[in-house]
């Protein structure tokens, strides 16, 4: 599939709550003043990512900073979300360049958020990371299917960047009210932190294998594999054909308007 065709791929939202955040992010783009475009919304959200790293990072310094990592993520979410829509409903789409930049920076934002996780006193870098990784992965295999299929479908079991966030919120309001109510479980909290990281990239890692095998399936429907012996039988009979020795003229025999006597 030609580069601008992935960009101009079918998109799929079939995470939960795709229609009311369509309907929800057009009625806000539609309000959106005309000094304001879609590259505004695309800073905003990244600024937004920055900012929940960091409140993970000084989370230990003050739990209190979960509240505010929570915040920057709604401030991500609604730059990342209303930029594309922008676009859309100003008709005023750029398919190759919001396709690249919306990636790049979804994949930094992904970087920053997963090591601000992991410098949190919660959970582990090292399990942070992997997390990160495994989510990198996810959205690469995203957009390898969208140029391989057409189709962008960002949603794996239903689930999608919305509701990673609205889990991720959960597990900060999780984080600080065990880290308030309860000072003397550290231990304890940072242990459940760690394991419900570890299972959740576990979980993911098991729907990308599921996915994966389901793709490899139906292309090999569309692409079937050729035998290697074929192949070698249409080799060498292509090979005999090129061999094939042309007829030679012998006695007696000349060109169509020749004569075959002497003078």
């Amino acid at each position: 599939m030609a580069t601008g065709e992935t960009a101009k791929a079918k998109r799929e939202m079939t995470f939960l709550l795709a229609e009311p955040e369509r309907r929800m992010l057009r009625a806000m783009a539609a309000r959106v003043p005309g000094w304001l475009n879609p590259n505004h919304f695309t800073a905003l959200g990244v600024l937004g990512a920055v900012g929940c790293g960091a409140g993970y990072a000084l989370s230990g310094r003050d739990p209190d900073w979960l509240w505010f990592a929570s915040m920057m993520l709604v401030v991500n979410w609604f730059g990342d979300s209303l930029d594309g829509t922008l676009a859309r409903v100003r008709k005023a789409e750029r398919p190759r360049y919001g396709y690249y930049i919306d990636h790049v920076v979804d994949a930094f934002t992904t970087a920053v958020i997963g090591i601000g996780l992991g410098l949190s006193p919660y959970v582990r870098l090292d399990l942070a990371l992997v997390l990160m990784l495994v989510y990198l992965t996810l959205s690469i295999n995203v957009y390898l299917e969208s140029a391989v299929f057409g189709v962008f479908k960002i949603a794996y079991a239903r689930i999608g960047p919305t509701e990673a966030r609205i889990v991720l919120i959960l597990a900060n309001v999780a984080l600080w009210l065990s880290s308030t109510l309860l000072p003397g479980l550290g231990n304890e909290v940072r242990f459940v932190a760690n394991a419900a990281v570890a299972l959740m990239a576990l979980a993911m890692f098991a729907v990308l294998v599921i996915r994966f095998g389901k793709n490899l399936h139906k292309l090999s429907k569309e692409e079937p594999r050729k035998r290697w012996r074929d192949r070698q039988q249409r080799a060498e009979q292509a090979a005999r054909q090129a061999h094939v020795p042309e007829p030679r003229s012998g006695p007696g025999t000349g060109t169509p308007g020749e004569g075959t006597g002497g003078g």
